[in-house]
């Protein structure tokens, strides 16, 4: 009873990996649902879809990836009736990812309905951050009655980076303090105390924090109000804005990074100040996790960004020799896994995620599997 399927349901796609341990048996990708050119009508089709092209004989669990969770699902948890009204009632914090999510195990419930499902978080791993940490200085009622804190986000990311990395150092993981770094399109920040998450970037929402391919990352929230006030733009648009229009490609008109690197090389001007920007809030978000942790044995990038970039990592860490932190340039060049000198006081590491796995993992560990 070793395998899992693991599902990952957006508003248009499903992404999939069938797993016996941690060995891979399927992976796939069904887009472009209930859209032109596509060839599914719905998750429900595209799920049956995966399970006739996909040998599910002796499944254990189903993992499925679920954005939010509010403050009420610290864990991964083994869904029922309950379980999925609850992660409905959650929408209003996450209204691109989490209506999905819902649909995702509506349907696998209905098709497979003799293999327990198992939600697994995006937020949990994040809350372990003590209540400093969560908690922004507004009306206590206010935020309260409409659950507004720091839930943090790409937990099952940072929860397997982290866990790696100390394996990479052969320490513990209870005795392991670490930067997590993941850059992808979307990007996020933590500080990993013994395993634990004590800081991370997010915040209500994936759009906080550092900056992204598309999205912003913290502003001054005057920005909005100014938005709408002055320039006359309506809420939703101002969302769109910050959401799909910010980060980089606001900037430059480019979210891919390696495009950005090119035209900077070139001497473009707007790429060059996309690329400070992006790496100056980055740098600012290390540094703050440094006096967060006090002793950090090691940074570690991961996801697209993180993991092919030798140009971000290398500059983002530029300047902090005198606090033990050093790029190899040799070795950052080669994409090894510890890219730091010999000898240096803080490992940098290099770490490909596993965001599935680490759901199937857990979908076992929730059903007393591992």
């Amino acid at each position: 009873m070793t395998r899992v399927l693991v599902l990952n349901s957006g508003s248009s796609s499903v992404k999939y990996r069938l797993f016996d341990g941690s060995a891979t048996l399927a992976k796939g990708l069904v887009e472009k649902i209930g859209e032109p050119g596509g060839d599914t009508a719905d998750h429900r089709e595209a799920l049956q879809k995966i399970m006739s092209a996909t040998d599910l004989a002796g499944l254990a669990a189903v993992g499925h990836r679920v954005v939010h969770g509010g403050s009420d699902f610290t864990e991964p948890t083994v869904v029922d009736d309950d379980v999925v009204a609850r992660i409905e009632s959650l929408i209003p914090l996450a209204p691109l990812h989490n209506p999905a999510a819902v649909t995702g195990l509506e349907v696998a419930r209905h098709l497979l309905p003799d293999v327990p499902q198992v939600a697994v978080f995006d937020t949990a791993f994040h809350a372990t951050i003590p209540p400093e940490g969560v908690t922004w200085a507004i009306d206590a009622e206010l935020a309260a009655k409409w659950q507004i804190r720091r839930y943090g986000f790409h937990g099952t990311s940072h929860a397997y980076v982290a866990r790696r990395t100390a394996e990479i150092l052969g320490k513990p993981v209870e005795d392991t303090n670490v930067i997590t770094l993941h850059l992808g399109n979307g990007a996020s920040a933590t500080a990993v105390q013994g395993g634990r998450s004590v800081a991370t970037s997010m915040g209500l929402s994936p759009l906080d924090g550092l900056v992204m391919g598309t999205r912003s990352g913290s502003i001054d929230p005057t920005v909005i109000f100014h938005l709408h006030r002055v320039a006359g733009m309506p809420l939703d648009e101002i969302e769109d804005s910050l959401t799909r229009h910010g980060g980089v490609l606001g900037l430059c008109g480019d979210n891919d990074m390696r495009a950005v690197e090119e035209r900077r090389a070139a001497g473009d001007q707007a790429a060059t100040l996309a690329f400070a920007v992006y790496l100056r809030r980055l740098r600012e978000t290390v540094g703050a996790y440094l006096a967060v942790l006090g002793r950090v044995d090691a940074i570690t990038f991961t996801a697209g960004v993180g993991e092919h970039s030798p140009e971000v990592r290398a500059e983002s860490l530029a300047g902090l020799e005198p606090l033990g932190i050093a790029v190899d340039p040799a070795r950052n060049e080669a994409g090894a896994t510890i890219i730091s000198p010999d000898g240096s006081r803080t490992a940098v590491c290099v770490v490909s995620t596993e965001e599935e796995l680490e759901i199937a993992d857990q979908a076992r560990a929730a059903l007393g599997l591992a």
